[in-house]
């Protein structure tokens, strides 16, 4: 069975390289913006809301660039 997973890439992110990167979970995770970004699967996208919820991790902040 296939398992869905979300590519983030901070070079896709129009908030790349903004005050808003200090606060992502990407960095809070991987440290300052990720070469080549990271992948998720569905469990673990999941898994991160829940931390989110529970305030323990900051928020992603993706906000992917258009055209």
């Amino acid at each position: 069975m296939p398992t869905e997973s979300v590519s983030i890439s901070c070079d896709d992110c129009v908030l790349h390289g903004t005050s808003a990167c200090d606060d992502c979970v990407v960095t809070f995770v991987l440290g300052p913006p990720a070469a080549g970004g990271i992948v998720v699967d569905v469990a673990e996208a999941r898994a991160v809301r829940m931390l989110q919820r529970a305030g323990l991790v900051p928020e992603l902040r993706f906000r992917r660039r258009v055209g």
